[in-house]
């Protein structure tokens, strides 16, 4: 198995790519993390007060930047999410190997930002599915986690076909969990 912060992969189905992060990113994810209405459906819980609302092209560099940061200190990969068709850059995903003395040890956190206009079925689906296809192996974890707020209707729905389930309790301090679990089965 390959070292995931020795070579960032990159992964590609027929409605989007998943390349790592870089700068050259920052102005099209300025319209992500800019977005008002969108903002509610990021995750950025135990994120020491940031929460991903970024106003400037500066502070969208910043944060690629920590992205970067964090990345070269294996703390967490950020994806760019790329959607084929139009080569438009639409969001991010993060993943990471949660390593604490409690239930949740070893389980990788995800985190699922994209475009307002992108927060589809499709999408999102898409992403689980390049997820639960590769995410168990590279980052050795047993079950991840992610959050869906209740407003997220479409994420929701996404996350229950493939297989993800709700925690029904907090996640640290957190509440709109779900997980799924290599071995469970996607449901139709």
């Amino acid at each position: 198995m390959r070292n995931i912060y020795e070579e960032c992969p990159i992964y590609k189905n027929n409605i989007i790519t998943l390349r790592q992060t870089m700068m050259d990113d920052a102005e099209e994810l300025l319209e992500c993390y800019s977005d008002e209405k969108g903002v509610m459906f990021l995750n950025s819980d135990n994120c020491d007060g940031d929460d991903f609302h970024y106003t400037t092209i500066e502070t969208m560099k910043q944060a690629i930047e920590f992205w970067e940061f964090s990345y070269k200190n294996k703390y967490f990969v950020r994806w760019t999410i790329i959607f084929n068709d139009t080569r438009e850059k639409i969001g991010t995903i993060e993943m990471f190997h949660r390593v604490e003395e409690d239930e949740f040890n070893h389980y990788g956190v995800l985190r699922i930002d994209l475009k307002t206009n992108y927060e589809t079925k499709l999408v999102i689906e898409n992403i689980l599915e390049t997820v639960n296809e590769n995410f168990y192996e590279v980052f050795n974890v047993e079950a991840i986690l992610t959050k869906a707020i209740p407003d997220a209707t479409n994420r929701i729905h996404s996350l229950l076909k493939k297989g993800y389930r709700p925690i029904n309790r907090k996640f640290m301090i957190y509440n709109d969990y779900f997980v799924n679990r290599e071995k469970q089965k996607e449901v139709i």
